[in-house]
């Protein structure tokens, strides 16, 4: 995200503000709150979004720290990573050796997680659009795919009781594209009845975020009613893009935009930030999430000031 995207939003009189969240657990129902002490967590998981790293603003050094900061004091079992992993390679102007700069910075950075796994989407920033040719090994997706070291665009994986559910929401109008919808329901239908599932996408797919700033899946009701038809899998969808941190409950699935790493982008703010650093109201930060081996979730958003 660049100034291109600022001025959009303000040109839209859409920048009025999200209510922050920040430090606030949510919960995916309320009866957890009383029964919290008996429940058996099965996973802490560290979610980090739109980290834009680059070489300006002392970006790489700042976050180091702050992973460093998640791994003591929060000590997760893995992290999730929710795309826009570099600053920026989608733009005209941008060049090969930009992109790969960019990409050599976040491999350095991620030396501090070589003791972790890293599951990752693509973000709309991390795809070079302006290759020689779409036949270049650089072009697109795929080249995401393999700098993220992740299997696929979109993909699945286990852990403990939970499955977890990684989206590509860069196709048409911030859409899942048909391909990948039919594995989705094919994915949630295979699941054994009542796996808790979380869900990973770059854009929110429900929530307040996209309706003051945009910036959320256009198959929104397409995928509500799907989650519907497995509410007993689907428990909590993930999200990053917008920078401003929400938490929405709808049919007992728990919405989060875990607002961003790089908050303004790793720079000073605005006229309309709430603070150093904030998107509009939204501080950098990261989320945490509590998963528990009876389906239920905890996320918390916390700020941090590296």
């Amino acid at each position: 995200m660049t100034l291109k995207r600022r001025s959009l939003l303000k040109a839209a009189g859409l920048a009025v503000g999200a209510v922050a969240t920040s430090g606030l657990n949510a919960f995916a129902s309320s009866p957890e709150i009383q029964d919290k002490k008996k429940k058996k967590l099965a996973l802490s998981v560290a979610h980090i979004t739109d980290v834009h790293i680059g070489e300006g603003e002392n970006a790489p050094e700042r976050f180091k720290k702050c992973l460093k900061h998640i791994i003591t004091k929060h000590k997760p079992d893995f992290f999730l990573n929710g795309g826009d992993s570099i600053g920026d390679a989608s733009y005209d102007n941008v060049v090969y050796d930009q992109v790969i700069k960019q990409w050599s910075i976040w491999d350095d950075c991620l030396k501090t997680l070589d003791k972790y796994e890293v599951h990752s989407c693509i973000g709309n920033h991390d795809s070079w659009w302006k290759a020689p040719s779409k036949e270049h090994e650089m072009y697109g997706k795929n080249y995401v795919v393999k700098r993220l070291k992740i299997p696929n665009r979109y993909y699945s994986f286990s852990k403990k009781n939970w499955h977890f559910i990684v989206l590509d929401g860069n196709n048409g109008n911030i859409s899942l594209d048909p391909e990948q919808y039919s594995w989705l329901e094919k994915e949630l239908e295979q699941l054994p009845a009542s796996t808790p599932t979380l869900l990973m996408s770059h854009y929110p797919i429900l929530g307040t975020t996209q309706v003051l700033v945009g910036g959320g899946h256009s198959d929104c009701k397409k995928l509500k009613d799907l989650f519907h038809k497995y509410r007993d899998k689907v428990r909590v969808c993930l999200s990053g893009h917008n920078h401003l941190s929400d938490n929405t409950r709808y049919n007992d699935v728990l919405y989060c935009c875990n607002g961003a790493m790089s908050g303004f982008w790793w720079g000073k703010g605005d006229a309309e930030s709430a603070g150093p650093g904030y998107y509009l109201e939204t501080p950098p930060g990261y989320a945490m999430l509590s998963l528990y081996e009876d389906g239920t979730v905890e996320n918390e958003y916390y700020p941090h000031t590296y």
